[in-house]
């Protein structure tokens, strides 16, 4: 809400009316009053659960929260370890038990769809250039 120090009521406003942004004051006041902090992953992302004594979630846990960093609401920002935790895959978040990747994963990107970074292949309509030409392993269908 504040920029280089300053309030910006231009963020409060936003914050206040549109929820699907990310961090709202209903998530402000949760997390105030009946969340604890859990962690932080390598993207400033913040995790809380609630605190002990709470009510269980309609899952029957316990709730657990993401603050996001950049203020989107997009859950592909959250890494793997991470990710788990917030399913309820792992019972502990990853900054309790040491999160170690396999050697076959490759560093959590976030998706870019819809992004300038995101993947165009050859031949889209997306892409300069000229479409690759059908090879003979393809035959046109064409109505009888």
């Amino acid at each position: 809400m504040a920029r280089g120090g300053k309030f910006n009521w231009g963020d409060f406003l936003l914050e206040i009316f549109t929820w699907w942004r990310g961090n709202t004051w209903g998530t402000r006041l949760w997390v105030a009053t009946k969340g604890e902090f859990v962690g932080e992953d390598e993207r400033g992302n913040r995790y809380f659960r609630s605190k002990p004594g709470q009510p269980l979630g309609p899952n029957g846990y316990e709730r657990r929260m993401v603050i996001y960093a950049n203020g989107v609401a997009e859950a592909s920002e959250i890494p793997p370890g991470w990710h788990g935790w917030m399913h309820y895959r792992r019972k502990d978040p990853p900054d309790a038990e040491a999160y170690v990747m396999k050697s076959w994963q490759k560093p959590h990107q976030p998706n870019q769809t819809g992004t300038a970074a995101a993947y165009r292949p050859q031949g889209s309509l997306l892409v300069t250039g000229e479409r690759p030409r059908v090879t003979g392993d393809y035959d046109a269908w064409s109505p009888e």
